[in-house]
């Protein structure tokens, strides 16, 4: 039996896909703990969440990407999630580009969630973007992090329909309840070793191999 992972969590926002990963730890459906979490927003209610659960919660000012201050402050998020004997670096609403050295430091193990079916529609405004183009079905991804926003590794998607009464805030509900399932299921497929990245695939392990499954929508009404 595998021992519980250890999860760091990076976020800046108020937390909610956070505290679904805190929740199913807590349940057990993870095997995990959430070891630490840092935000680059001091008042941000990801660290609220964490505090009120015991999690360590640290507060990291992150200067503008690219810049001498930029590559020490994510030397020192380095240095803490090292310091909390991280296995698994999740983003969970994280909007900062994170540097090589911090991608170096946890090889494979530095996951992320987009609120689109990536590589359509990347960036901070994926669901309005979506929205806004009219596309009949959107949804989430899943993936490990690379040195590019948006682009790594794909772990699991999850689509919706996009109905023609939708707004946006209708359609991001729909994916935001999504996106609290499928990253806790990819966490705990890492939990359990069951993820092998070769190349751009992530091979989950024990996966059907066939389905007949489809989402066509509208639906399509030819016999």
């Amino acid at each position: 039996m595998r021992n519980p992972i250890n999860i760091g969590a990076l976020a800046s926002g108020g937390g909610t896909n956070l505290q679904a990963i805190i929740d199913n730890c807590e349940a057990g459906v993870i095997d995990g703990r959430v070891a630490v979490v840092i935000s680059d927003r001091e008042g941000s209610g990801s660290l609220e969440r964490a505090r009120k659960h015991g999690i360590p919660a640290v507060h990291a000012h992150v200067p503008k990407t690219g810049t001498p201050e930029w590559v020490q402050a994510n030397r020192q998020i380095t240095r803490v999630l090292r310091d909390h004997e991280v296995d698994l670096v999740c983003m969970a609403g994280y909007m900062r580009k994170i540097s090589p050295d911090l991608l170096a430091a946890f090889p494979g193990a530095i996951m992320n969630i987009h609120p689109a079916l990536l590589p359509s529609f990347p960036g901070t405004h994926g669901q309005a973007d979506a929205h806004a183009y009219g596309v009949k079905v959107a949804g989430l991804t899943v993936h490990f992090a690379d040195a590019e926003f948006d682009q790594g590794p794909i772990i699991i998607q999850a689509a919706v329909p996009v109905l023609d009464t939708d707004e946006e805030d209708t359609l991001v509900a729909r994916i935001l309840g999504l996106e609290h399932q499928a990253y806790s299921q990819a966490i705990q497929w890492f939990a359990q070793g069951r993820l092998q990245i070769s190349g751009r695939r992530v091979i989950v392990d024990g996966v059907p191999t066939a389905t007949d499954a489809t989402l066509v929508w509208p639906p399509v009404e030819l016999g």
